[in-house]
Formats: structure tokens, C-alpha cells, sequence
């Protein structure tokens, strides 16, 4: 992920849960290894401007594909307010989805959008009947 301010969007990402090694504020990349080997990365506007001369930071809203799981639907509430309470920009307060999850959506310092969900506990008839 491209961002503007390393800082403002670690800071976020460290809200979320994810172990950013320290120094990484002031770095012009950051990575958080991810279980099952995966990193999540950011470089800064510079940065990409010095791989590509040309690029241009997306519009924000742009959709990014990121999720994370909270501890549970009273858990996807307490982590959505704590982030707006903070200062980011909710873009979808929390609500029970029809596909059986408590789901909120958040922007991040860049303008991507942060999906929280948790699974709701089930309801009798809505699983295999044994």
C-alpha cells in the first residue's frame, strides 16, 4: 500500500493489531508479517514515485480488499468506535450483514477502506439440521 503519511497510516494499522517493527515511522517502507508467511507492505509516495516516476496515488475510497477479524460482533463494535473516536473516517457503521457477519467499514489515513467483521453466533434453523 502507497501512503502519504508512514506514521499516520502505522499508527492505524497498529490499532488494528498488526506488530510494526519500531523505526518504521520514519522508514520509506514498512512490512508486518502476516500469519502463514504473508507481509503486509507500505512504501511512501516517495518511494513510488522513484519505482515509477509517473505514479499517482489512487482516489481515496479506492477498494483495497483488506479485513479484519475482531473477537467477536461486540468486538467489531468497540474496534469501530475506538478508530472513530480516534479520528479516522467511518465509512459504514456497524451492522449485521445478511451473510451471517457483524461487518463495519473504516478508511484508513489514506482513504482505503478497512473492512471489521466477526461471524454472528447462529440462530436456531440456520445451520444443518442433525
Amino acid at each position: 500500500m502507497v501512503v502519504a503519511d508512514m506514521a499516520a497510516a502505522l499508527a492505524f494499522y497498529r490499532r488494528l493489531g498488526l506488530v510494526i517493527p519500531p523505526g518504521s515511522d520514519t522508514a520509506p517502507h514498512a512490512e508486518a508479517e502476516l500469519p502463514g508467511g504473508l507481509r503486509l507492505m507500505w512504501d511512501s509516495y516517495a518511494t513510488a514515485r522513484a519505482v515509477d516516476p509517473d505514479w499517482t496515488p489512487p482516489p481515496a475510497g479506492t477498494p483495497r480488499g483488506l479485513a479484519f477479524e475482531c473477537d467477536g460482533p461486540a468486538g467489531v463494535d468497540a474496534l469501530y468506535a475506538d478508530l472513530t473516536a480516534a479520528g479516522y473516517r467511518g465509512e459504514k457503521p456497524p451492522w449485521d450483514a445478511f451473510w451471517g457477519q457483524r461487518y463495519a467499514v473504516v478508511q484508513d489515513p489514506d482513504g482505503h477502506g478497512v473492512d471489521l467483521f466477526a461471524p454472528l453466533p447462529q440462530q436456531p434453523g440456520d445451520g444443518p439440521e442433525v
